[in-house]
C-alpha cells in the first residue's frame, strides 16, 4: 500500500515537475519570441520612421532644388527683362545747321532723332562701341540720313561720345554740299540727370571728303536729350 502511495505521489510530482518545466520553457521562450517579434516590429517601425524621415527630406530636397531652379530662371528672366528695358537708347536733338556760315545764307535750324542699341555694344581696348542710326531735317528742307559707329567713355556722370557716320544728304532748299554721300564726324558731351536719362551738347562736321564736285562742308551744333528704354 505504501508503495502504491509513494508511486502515486512520485507520478504526481513528476507530472507537476514536467508541467512546471514546460511552463518555465514557455515563459522563457515567450519573451525571447516576443522580443524577436517586437524586434521585427520595431525594425519595421524603424524602417517606416526612416521612410517617413527620408520622404520629407527627399521632398524638401526636390522642392528645394526645384525652387532654386525656378528662382534662377525667374532671376535670369528678371535680369533679361531689366536688360531689355535699358537696351534701346533714343535721342532727340535740336540746334543749328551750318553754324559757321561764311556766306550768311545757309544757316538754319535742325531737328533730328537718333537710335542706339545698347545690346550691340562691343568692348575694345579703344573703348565701348555701338552702332548708331539717325537723321535730321533742317529749316530749309535739307535731309540727312546716316548710320555709323559711336564710342562711349564714361567719367562718372559725364559721358563723352565721339562718332563717325556716312549718310545720304538731300539739299532741298538748303545748302549744297556737293554730293549725296556725306560723312558726319561728331562729338557729344552729356551728363546723366535722372535714371536712364541724359542731356548733352554735340558738335558735328559734315563733308564729302572731296569726293563731290564741291566740298563746302557744314558745322552743326545741337542740344541732345537721350532716354534709355
Amino acid at each position: 500500500m505504501k508503495k502504491h502511495i509513494l508511486l502515486f505521489v512520485a507520478t504526481i510530482f513528476l507530472a507537476n515537475t514536467h508541467v512546471l518545466s514546460a511552463e518555465k520553457k514557455t515563459s522563457f521562450f515567450k519573451p525571447w519570441n516576443n522580443k524577436d517579434i517586437s524586434k521585427d516590429v520595431s525594425t519595421g517601425e524603424t524602417l517606416k520612421k526612416k521612410e517617413k524621415f527620408l520622404k520629407p527630406w527627399n521632398r524638401k530636397k526636390i522642392s528645394k532644388n526645384d525652387s532654386s531652379i525656378i528662382d534662377k530662371k525667374n532671376k535670369s528672366l528678371t535680369q533679361k527683362t531689366t536688360t531689355n528695358d535699358i537696351e534701346q537708347n533714343i535721342s532727340v536733338y535740336t540746334g543749328t545747321f551750318d553754324t559757321v556760315d561764311k556766306e550768311g545764307d545757309d544757316k538754319t535750324t535742325l531737328v533730328g532723332v537718333e537710335h542706339k542699341n545698347k545690346n550691340l555694344f562691343r568692348n575694345t581696348w579703344l573703348g565701348r562701341f555701338s552702332p548708331t542710326t539717325g537723321g535730321f531735317i533742317t529749316g530749309k528742307s535739307s535731309i540727312y540720313l546716316y548710320t555709323g559707329i559711336e564710342a562711349e567713355y564714361n567719367l562718372g556722370p559725364i559721358n563723352i561720345s565721339p562718332s563717325f557716320a556716312p549718310g545720304y544728304y538731300e539739299a532741298g532748299d538748303g545748302k549744297n554740299l556737293g554730293s549725296a554721300l556725306e560723312f558726319k564726324s561728331e562729338v557729344k558731351i552729356g551728363v546723366d540727370l535722372f535714371k536712364n536719362s541724359n542731356v548733352g551738347y554735340s558738335y558735328s562736321h559734315i563733308s564729302n571728303n572731296d569726293w563731290g564736285d564741291i566740298n563746302p562742308g557744314t558745322d552743326n551744333q545741337s542740344i541732345t536729350f537721350s532716354k534709355k528704354f
